[in-house]
């Protein structure tokens, strides 16, 4: 198959593409660095600067949308949020209008999201038929998402993918995580009672493949692990897999102080449960919090 990325250079992209090459299908990746992302990705994949270069997306069977300005990496100021908007909205606007201009649309449209689509929740466990509550991520997930299913018809079928916290040593989230526990200032967080959406970034890929491998499959779809866990939880696993202690607990207001308006990331959390995957009876690699930290701490992954 001829598959089309964009964000193909993040965590999730990079061993995606691998994955993909593994399976003989010829990748293509939007890049403004074209030189820089042959470092990464090597010279067997292809590069498309600009999707404004593009007419259509005929050719390709595979659309997968990954990409965004980074919604953990800094404080949202208003100017943060625009950039963390308009990354997302823009590429998936244009990729849509793309695949409506094609005489031969791809069969498939994979379109990044979160479990933030969810906004403030309470600690029910909820599912991709699940009411939203409010919040700035509800609202930027919930364009996004409407953006990409606009592509939606007999002839291409989109999939959202609202995404947990993706655990991985080069995530995001979790070497934030892991370097107080290693220097011995291991601590719960607020009430520890909010919940974690988590995913191993094996079963990220590996969902993803697998909905490119399923043709009934469309529609918004939780990635997250079927054993979503609070704070305390995480924070005791994390302790115990690193042999260091947790001894300390971090009020709400000093994460608020220190993260603003983005600390609802860390004081807040969604109990997703990945309905529709466990539906169309994907399975797990890592369904337990014990056995991904323990993959990822031991193995580096």
């Amino acid at each position: 198959m001829r598959v089309f990325i964009t964000g193909g250079t993040g965590l999730i992209g990079t061993l995606l593409v691998k994955a993909l090459l593994v399976q003989n299908h010829k990748i293509t990746v939007l890049s403004r660095d074209v030189v820089k992302a042959k470092q990464k990705l090597g010279s067997d994949v292809q590069y498309c600067q600009s999707l404004d270069k593009l007419d259509s997306l005929d050719g390709y069977d595979v659309i997968i949308n990954l990409a965004g300005e980074s919604i953990a990496g800094k404080r949202w100021t208003a100017k943060q949020k625009e950039r963390m908007c308009d990354s997302r909205w823009d590429t998936t606007r244009r990729l849509t209008e793309l695949i409506k201009l094609s005489n031969t649309p791809p069969s498939i449209f994979i379109s990044g999201s979160a479990v933030g689509y969810y906004g403030l929740q309470d600690d029910d466990a909820i599912n991709e038929n699940s009411e939203p509550g409010e919040g700035f991520t509800h609202l930027l997930c919930k364009k996004w998402e409407a953006l990409a299913m606009a592509a939606d018809n007999r002839h291409t079928r989109v999939c959202i993918l609202r995404t947990g916290i993706v655990l991985s040593k080069d995530g995001e989230m979790l070497p934030k995580l892991v370097l107080p526990f290693k220097l011995g200032l291991g601590a719960v967080i607020a009430s520890g009672s909010q919940y974690i959406s988590w995913i191993h970034i094996q079963d990220m890929v590996n969902g993803i493949l697998f909905l490119i491998d399923t043709p009934e499959a469309r529609g918004a779809f939780n990635f997250t692990s079927p054993n979503p866990i609070t704070n305390r939880r995480f924070a005791k696993v994390l302790s115990r897999t690193l042999f260091r202690p947790c001894l300390f607990k971090i009020p709400s207001f000093v994460i608020k102080i220190m993260m603003g308006e983005s600390a609802t990331l860390l004081i807040d959390g969604q109990r997703a449960i990945p309905q529709h995957l466990l539906d169309k009876h994907y399975r797990f690699a890592f369904e337990h919090i014990d056995e991904a930290l323990a993959d990822i701490l031991v193995k580096k992954i």
